[in-house]
């Protein structure tokens, strides 16, 4: 992380993080896609006891990295119920045929 200057310095870091951060959605989206394929039904798809998991592990990475672990908790429950939805339409496409 680089010291900023002036407001534009911090907008312009902000912005090539966010090119970053969604690359690496859209990644995560790809696998999230992948997965709908090896689940039977929409209670596999759903998987609350995964969706704690994950809640569990980027808290812990969120206290390593010093940030707020409300936020991160908040963003990426957000982030698993959307891809839950993307992959419950997904599954719904390979399972109905």
């Amino acid at each position: 992380m680089r010291k900023c200057v002036s407001i534009s310095e911090v907008r312009e870091s902000i912005d090539q993080l966010d090119d970053q951060i969604v690359k690496l959605i859209s990644e995560r989206s790809r696998y999230v896609e992948q997965t709908a394929k090896f689940k039977k039904d929409t209670d596999d798809v759903k998987a609350p006891k995964r969706v704690e998991a994950v809640i569990e592990k980027v808290r812990n990475l969120a206290s390593e990295n010093n940030v707020n672990l409300d936020i991160i908790e908040e963003v990426y429950r957000t982030m698993i119920l959307c891809f839950i939805n993307h992959e419950l339409v997904q599954h719904s496409k390979l399972h109905s045929k």
